[in-house]
């Protein structure tokens, strides 16, 4: 399953009503280490069903990335039942993103 392009629109629906855990990736197209962590964000959305990966663009996002305290990018967070878990903040090997699965 690819990764859901996440927007204030379907936010709660996809994410706060999602039955299984949540990966946001808050990214940019202008910034590189994103771009480095994006393929493999998109990894994990393609071996992992059991997960909902989501895509926020905060430039195309603000309202949400402000929702999220995000200062930094890439951020990554995860979601269960719509509560957040777990925050890394930069460029991170898979390895390190699934453990925080």
């Amino acid at each position: 399953m690819s990764a859901v392009h996440i927007t204030k629109d379907n936010f709660n629906t996809e994410v706060l009503q999602s039955d299984r855990t949540v990966l946001l990736d808050f990214w940019a197209s202008w910034c590189g280490p994103c771009r480095m962590v994006s393929p493999v964000v998109d990894e994990i959305a393609d071996e992992r069903s059991d997960i909902l990966v989501g895509k926020v663009n905060v430039d195309e996002q603000r309202e949400l990335a402000a929702q999220f305290g995000v200062m930094s990018i890439p951020t990554l967070v995860v979601l269960k039942n719509g509560k957040e878990v777990q925050r890394s903040v930069g460029a991170r090997p898979k390895s390190q993103i699934l453990a925080m699965l």
